[in-house]
C-alpha cells in the first residue's frame, strides 16, 4: 500500500517536471521570438539589453527607508533591495546613512521570503576596502593608522576596517626597538608602548585572496629622509652616538655634516655599522666593542635609498697593509685560537692579524682525529703560514706539532753553525792567501835589493 502511494507520488513529480520543462521551453521560445522579431518590444530590447544581476555583484541604490533593523534601497529597474541587521552595522561603522544617500551593496539573494532582493553593505564595504588598499599600494599613499596590538614580530594595525601587520623591520628609526641583548621579551615590551598611538604608514602589500595586509612605517618616512640623505656622499665622515646595539652591528644616530649646527631632532639621521665594519679584528659580539651612548666617528660607505651603511674600521689604519713585512709564507709562529667551527680554527697571531687553519690541513697533521680533540678556543699553538692574501685579509695556517717545531729549530741552529764554520774557513783561507802574498812580496823585494847591491860592487 505504502509502495503504491510512493510510486504514484514519483509519477506525479515526474509529470510536474515534464510540464515545467514544457513551460520553460515555451517561455524561452516566446522571449526569443520577441527579441528576434520585428515588433517594437523586440527593437526596444535590442537597443536596451537588460543585464540580470547575479549573486556577488555590487549594486548601487538610493536609500528610501531606514529603521533599526533594515534599510530599503531603490535599485531602479531591478526593484527594491533590503539590507538587514548585522549587514548594516558591520558595513557602516564610521558612516551615518540618511534617506536619499546612494550606497553600494553586494547582492546576496535575488529574492527573499518577503520578495526583496537581499543585499549586504558589509560585503560591499569589504570589497571596496580591498580595492582601495590595492590603489594605495600602486599610488604609494601614506595613511594614518592606529596601533591595535603588538607581538614579538611587530605591530597589528587597522586600515579601512581591515587588520594589517607592521613587521619590526619596517618600523621607523624612531620606533625601532633597540635591545642590547636581543631579548624578544624586552623587544615586545618596547613595542607595547606604541599600542594605542597613531602612526603614518605606507601599504606595501594588499592581497584580498589571502587577506594579507602588510604596511611599513619606515617607507612612509622615506621621502623626508631621502631629501636629507640626498645631500650626503659616500666617503663623508660623520660624528654621532651609538643609538642601539644588536647582534649584527650597531646603529649610529648623527646630524649630517652640512647641518652640524642644527639642534632640530628631525634633522637626525641613523646609519648602521655592520659587525664586520666595527673593527679590523674578528668580532663575535658587537656589545664587546661598543655600547649605547658611546660617541663615535664613522665613514659613510654606502647609501641605498634611506639605508646608510657606515664603517668605523675604515677610519683606522689597515693592519694588513704591511703584513708581508711582519709575516712570510713558511714562517712558524705562535697563535691563539679565537673560535672553532666546522670549517676550521680561526687563529689570532696578534691583536689584528688572524688566519684560518682549515680542517683539511688539520687532517694532514692528525689523520682521523677531530679538531676539538686536539684544539680548543683560547689555546695557543704553533702554526705554519701557508698563504697570505693581504688584499682579502686572508691567511692560511697549518697546525705544527711541538716535535716538528723543535726539529725545525735544531735544523735552523745547525744550518747557522754550518754557515758560521764556512765563514770562518773562508776567512782563514783569505788570511793564508794574504800571508802568502806578503811573503812573495818580501822575497821579491829582497831579490831586487840583492841584485842592486851586486851591481854597485861591480
Amino acid at each position: 500500500m505504502a509502495k503504491n502511494i510512493l510510486d504514484k507520488l514519483a509519477e506525479e513529480v515526474d509529470k510536474i517536471k515534464e510540464e515545467a520543462q514544457v513551460v520553460v521551453k515555451k517561455v524561452k521560445k516566446t522571449a526569443t521570438d520577441i527579441i528576434e522579431g520585428d515588433s517594437p518590444m523586440a527593437e526596444l530590447l535590442k537597443n536596451n539589453p537588460i543585464e540580470v544581476p547575479e549573486v556577488g555583484d555590487v549594486l548601487e541604490g538610493i536609500v528610501v527607508s531606514i529603521n533599526s533593523n533594515s534599510i530599503l534601497l531603490d535599485l531602479g529597474t531591478f526593484g527594491t533591495g533590503i539590507v538587514m541587521g548585522k549587514e548594516i552595522k558591520d558595513g557602516l561603522v564610521d558612516e551615518k546613512v540618511k534617506i536619499g544617500d546612494v550606497v553600494s551593496a553586494t547582492l546576496m539573494e535575488l529574492e527573499n521570503d518577503e520578495g526583496y532582493i537581499e543585499l549586504s553593505i558589509r560585503e560591499a564595504s569589504y570589497e571596496k576596502s580591498w580595492d582601495d588598499l590595492s590603489d594605495k599600494v600602486s599610488a604609494g599613499d601614506v595613511v594614518t593608522t592606529k596601533v591595535l596590538d603588538a607581538n614579538k614580530g611587530g605591530l597589528m594595525v587597522e586600515i579601512n576596517g581591515i587588520t594589517g601587520f607592521l613587521p619590526v623591520s619596517q618600523l621607523s628609526s624612531e620606533n625601532y626597538p633597540r635591545v642590547e641583548d636581543g631579548d624578544k621579551n624586552k623587544i615586545l615590551e618596547l613595542l607595547k608602548r606604541i599600542v594605542g598611538q597613531e602612526i603614518q604608514v605606507r601599504v606595501l602589500d594588499a592581497d584580498k585572496e589571502t587577506e594579507k595586509l602588510i604596511v611599513s612605517e619606515r617607507a612612509a618616512s622615506s621621502e623626508k629622509e631621502k631629501a636629507i640623505i640626498s645631500n650626503l656622499d659616500v666617503g663623508d665622515i660623520i660624528e654621532g652616538e651609538i643609538s642601539g646595539v644588536v647582534d649584527f652591528g650597531a646603529f649610529v644616530k648623527f646630524i649630517p655634516p652640512y647641518k652640524q649646527d642644527s639642534a632640530n631632532e628631525n634633522d637626525n639621521l641613523e646609519g648602521l655599522v655592520h659587525i664586520s665594519e666595527l673593527a679590523w679584528q674578528l668580532i663575535d659580539n658587537p656589545r664587546d666593542l661598543v655600547k649605547t651612548g658611546d660617541k663615535v666617528r664613522a665613514k659613510i660607505i654606502g647609501i641605498d635609498e634611506t639605508r646608510i651603511s657606515l664603517s668605523m674600521k675604515a677610519l683606522e689604519k689597515d693592519p694588513w697593509g704591511e703584513i708581508e713585512k711582519k709575516y712570510k709564507i713558511g714562517d712558524i709562529v705562535e697563535g691563539k685560537i679565537n673560535k672553532i667551527n666546522p670549517f676550521g680554527a680561526f687563529v689570532y697571531l696578534d691583536n689584528d692579524i688572524h688566519g684560518l687553519a682549515h680542517v683539511s690541513e688539520f687532517q694532514d697533521v692528525y689523520p682521523g682525529k677531530k679538531m676539538e680533540e686536539v684544539l680548543y678556543a683560547g689555546g695557543t699553538f704553533n702554526w705554519k703560514i701557508l698563504s697570505i692574501e693581504a688584499k682579502n685579509h686572508r691567511m692560511g695556517l697549518m697546525l705544527v706539532k711541538d716535535g716538528e717545531k723543535k726539529t725545525t729549530e735544531k735544523e735552523e741552529k745547525k744550518e747557522t753553525k754550518v754557515k758560521e764554520k764556512k765563514s770562518e774557513k773562508i776567512k782563514e783561507e783569505k788570511e793564508e792567501i794574504q800571508e802568502e802574498k806578503t811573503e812573495e812580496v818580501k822575497k821579491t823585494k829582497k831579490a831586487v835589493k840583492t841584485k842592486k847591491a851586486e851591481k854597485v860592487k861591480k
